[in-house]
């Protein structure tokens, strides 16, 4: 019989703070932050969420620290780690949370908190080369004309 184990994570919803960048004493990036996520309720039932705590390293890190503030919806993935210490006063504490492999923008550009009064502070919405404009995309490459009362070659 063969062991099976799985342990993927996928949540979306509202960063609680903004997120803060540090750094390890060995120099690598880290990100920790909390995202709401709201429950479903029965109909005229008062809402309720849940606050999962979830950590970023290195690239994701910096990635989430730069693009993302307070109450920013964001969309991440990783996996459920648990870890324990023993805490200065002798209690054993425990955590769990989620290490974040990668995160993903919710939000349109217009739509993230701040947008209005700082534009500069978020990330620059990605638009694929063929959408831009000519003078902003390089040449279009040439393609042979054909004629319309010809069978298509495919």
């Amino acid at each position: 019989m063969s062991a099976f184990n799985f342990n993927r994570v996928i949540l979306g919803g509202r960063l609680t703070h903004t997120p803060e960048l540090k750094t390890t004493a060995s120099g690598i990036s880290v990100c920790s932050f909390t995202v709401a996520i709201n429950r479903r309720t029965a109909k005229g039932e008062e809402s309720k969420a849940d606050f999962i705590d979830c950590v970023a390293w290195r690239e994701t890190a910096e990635f989430v620290s730069r693009y993302f503030v307070k109450a920013s919806s964001i969309c991440v993935e990783g996996y459920l780690q648990q870890r324990s210490w023993e805490a200065k006063d002798g209690t054993k504490r425990t955590v769990t949370e989620v290490q974040v492999d990668r995160a993903y923008f919710v939000d349109a550009k217009s739509e993230m908190p701040g947008a209005k009064e700082n534009p500069e502070a978020h990330a620059p919405s990605y638009i694929p080369e063929a959408y831009l404009r000519p003078s902003e995309n390089p040449p279009a490459p040439k393609y042979e004309e054909l004629d319309s009362n010809e069978p298509l070659p495919f």
